[in-house]
């Protein structure tokens, strides 16, 4: 029998006591004199030094015996208070992945993998209090090389999934080996991309308190999504939803690692609950390159079918990536993978493509989406293979691309790959950069050093990036992450704009074009907005910040929400003038007369009439001066931006050593709202992705030990060896949306990386040495050339 509900239910006249109405007539509130507070603690985390061991036994009498200590938990005793999770999509057929939890119950997968807490009063007891842990470990053989990972012989991590095989995924569209068959040559490369992680400026932070009286969590999170992790925080520590409440304020620094459910932050949470206490976990600088997720490790075979002009008739490609022991929840481990064999065809418009993705457990730290997924890694071996075929067939570079672009004309296009794009715009985003840069000026510069011995080059890289993502990334697979958004808007008694929005804030200047938006549609001064973001309690229900969709999907949201509150803000205006709301208008925070300009009303005392003075409006007349607006893209798939970048390095020979002397990028993002926020985001991007190029990588031993666990071995970008970076623009709206905004967070990551490889590769071409790992290190070069 299906439930009913009659109608007519009401509350109203009721003596209903509440648990915060109990808790203050219990004394407990802060009403009272008496009260005492739980004082915060902070918790850290007993690590596995090993990248696979089993746990015999966990003796924990010394640390509880510490001063300060409040308590120590092992994996088992946690486990009651907090569920496992499972890292897999639905709509990634076969995908596997075993249970995580926030300790591990009785083994460790990865060097780093926390076993154990420590709850103290300070950080610095709770360190001393980890360091009493006493741990018996029976070492396991770990699984390092994910080209050896599925063999036989090699032992499987998680017994019950049967095989190291995580997820595997075979594209075949047009007839590839027609393709090949008909080519007049084929060119072939294996590329390695080398493993790496975010490095954000502000590390891992989150404090967690619980009122057990109310049953009520708090968690002050440095993160990307507060309502996705209010929803799993819920779910798996057996809360009621609306009882949990996350907070994500200024983020200093995300780049993607910050979107993933992490064990000791759960467990941060549990504890929480466990103990009834606020407790505090921040993952300091070693801990952090343990722990926060890695990215790229990739290796990727690919072949190249042409004809003799460097017509592109086809291509096959093998990717084979190693993930660490488990799939990250809840977006999964599988989409870097997925994304690069789809991303790679990018911008050609070759129709035969073949490609085989594999993905493997391991016993390194868990790897997962990190900024510009799989978009390095696709446009790196793309573009790569581009100038490849152009020098095997000894043809301009150039021209070659021009050759294969998708062209203007061929638009609205579906890639073979099924990625639909509505409108790319390659062919201008190259005339205007090769007009920026001076390219042809700098051949002839770099060709007449050659004769004196110094080894220039260039390298160009076309390349895509998918944005502002629709319900079909995650919502289809089972992942409870909103792809829409929304934006409320209030206006206050004093004139001004109160915007609150689930999009987050890591930096990159999402208040600054928000407030843009709301400005432009509401008709207020930009000083009069002010924007609150990412606090699950007052913001509109939405996914956050990732995938960069803070602009495609947050600003048409807050341009909807700001059209229809200065519609509302004109009627209340008619009525207190006693005319038509068509008559009139909003600019710079006054109502004017629309056809003269004449100021009719400051918002202010419009305001002041609309809550103070309703009396004196015409009677059944309601101000409506809050409003809400949502929106999820109507676009198929993604938004996709595009553009194409430049590099100018040198390298010497005797050395190894790689110089950036320039820099140089032509992007599409659509409407742009805030010029400088958005060339300083593609100059940020780059520098990320040139570091990726050259410096940075997490390095293991065969044994599953990280090599590079602090900022003395793993190198990052700094500004001294930066080249200048200069940015242009090209403009294609996207017709989906009625503000046209796209994204442009994630193109310089994309791009970068393959342009350096092609420069250094030109750099090299004299010499007969070409590179194909990343990072290019002196080590690669000298490799290279034969020196090493």
């Amino acid at each position: 029998m299906s439930e009913r509900i009659e109608a007519g239910v009401s509350y109203i006249g009721l003596s209903v006591v509440r648990p915060q109405t109990a808790r203050l007539l219990a004394g407990r509130g802060v009403y009272t004199d008496d009260v005492k507070l739980p004082r915060m603690t902070h918790v850290a985390f007993v690590r596995s030094p090993h990248a696979h061991a089993r746990i015999a036994r966990i003796e924990t009498d010394a640390a509880r015996a510490l001063a300060g200590v409040v308590a120590v938990v092992t994996g088992p005793e946690l486990a009651r208070v907090c569920s496992g999770w499972v890292g897999t999509l639905a709509h990634f057929a076969g995908m596997k992945s075993a249970t995580q939890h926030a300790l591990a119950l009785d083994r460790a997968t990865w060097q780093g993998e926390p076993v154990a807490a420590v709850v103290a009063e300070s950080r610095a007891i709770a360190e001393d209090g980890a360091a009493r842990v006493a741990v018996a470990w029976e070492p396991l053989p770990a699984v390092t090389d994910p080209e050896t990972a599925l063999d036989p012989g090699t032992p499987v991590i998680h017994p019950e999934l049967g095989d190291n095989l995580a997820f595997a995924l075979e594209l075949n569209a047009g007839n590839v080996e027609e393709a090949f068959k008909n080519a007049d040559a084929v060119v072939a490369e294996t590329f390695t991309m080398g493993r790496h992680t975010g490095v954000t400026l502000e590390p891992r932070v989150i404090l967690a308190d619980f009122d057990p009286s109310e049953r009520r969590l708090t968690v002050h999170h440095s993160f990307q999504a507060p309502n996705m992790m209010q929803d799993i925080l819920a779910r798996h520590l057996g809360l009621e939803e609306q009882n949990v409440r996350v907070i994500c304020k200024d983020v200093g620094g995300s780049f993607g690692i910050k979107v993933h459910v992490y064990p000791d932050e759960m467990a941060t949470c549990a504890l929480a609950v466990l103990l009834g206490r606020p407790v505090k976990f921040l993952a300091d600088r070693h801990e952090s390159f343990l722990s926060d997720i890695h990215a790229r490790d990739h290796r990727v075979r690919a072949e190249v079918a042409v004809r003799r002009d460097g017509t592109i008739l086809g291509m096959k490609l093998d990717d084979l990536t190693g993930i660490g022991p488990y799939s990250v929840y809840p977006r999964t481990s599988a989409v870097e993978g997925n994304q690069t064999v789809r991303l790679t065809p990018g911008c050609y418009r070759f129709r035969d493509y073949a490609a085989r993705l594999r993905v493997v457990l391991q016993n390194k730290t868990p790897m997962c989406q990190y900024r510009a997924v799989g978009h390095p890694i696709a446009f790196a071996v793309m573009e790569g293979m581009v100038d490849h075929v152009a020098r095997a067939l000894e043809l301009d570079p150039v021209e070659v691309r021009r050759r294969n672009f998708i062209t203007g004309d061929m638009y609205p296009y579906t890639a073979p790959t099924g990625y639909f794009f509505e409108r790319l715009s390659h062919e201008e985003c190259l005339d205007k950069l090769l007009e920026m840069s001076e390219y042809r000026k700098l051949g002839a510069e770099r060709d007449a050093l050659r004769r004196r011995g110094v080894y220039r080059g260039l390298g160009l890289c076309a390349f895509i990036e998918l944005t502002t993502p629709g319900p079909a990334f995650y919502g289809v697979g089972g992942a409870r992450i909103s792809s829409q958004d929304g934006v409320t808007l209030r206006l206050e008694p004093s004139g001004t704009v109160t915007c609150l929005t689930g999009v987050t804030e890591q930096g990159q200047g999402t208040d600054a074009m928000l407030a843009q938006v709301v400005a432009t549609a509401v008709g207020v001064r930009l000083e009069d907005v002010r924007v609150l973001t990412g606090d699950t309690l007052v913001s509109p229900y939405g996914g956050g910040t990732w995938a960069s969709r803070g602009a495609g999907i947050g600003g048409e949201a807050a341009l909807q929400s700001g059209k229809a509150l200065k519609q509302n803000v004109l009627r209340v205006a008619a009525a207190v003038l006693g005319g038509e709301p068509e008559d009139l208008d909003v600019r710079l925070g006054r109502v004017v007369d629309a056809l003269t300009g004449e100021v009719k009303l400051d918002l202010a005392e419009l305001g002041r009439v609309a809550y103070f003075r309703p009396d004196t409006l015409p009677k059944d007349f309601q101000s409506e001066l809050t409003v809400t607006r949502h929106y999820v893209p109507r676009h198929q798939g993604f938004a996709f931006t595009n553009g194409v970048q430049l590099s100018h390095v040198e390298v010497d020979v005797e050395t190894g050593g790689v110089r950036l002397l320039g820099h140089w990028a032509v992007e599409d993002c659509g409407r742009i709202i805030n010029p400088r926020l958005v060339d300083e985001q593609i100059r940020g991007a780059i520098v990320q992705g040139l570091g990726a190029a050259l410096l940075e990588h997490c390095v293991y031993d065969g044994a599953g030990q990280l090599l590079t666990a602090s900022l003395m071995d793993y190198l990052v970008p700094m500004a001294a060896e930066m080249p200048d970076i200069v940015v242009g623009h090209v403009e294609t709206p996207t017709a989906y949306a009625e503000g046209g905004f796209k994204g442009a967070g994630e193109a310089g990551t994309a791009g970068a990386p393959g342009a350096v490889l092609n420069a250094v590769n030109d750099a090299l071409a004299p010499l007969g040495a070409r590179v194909s790992a990343q990072p290019i290190t002196p080590g690669v070069v000298l490799r290279a050339l034969g020196r090493l």
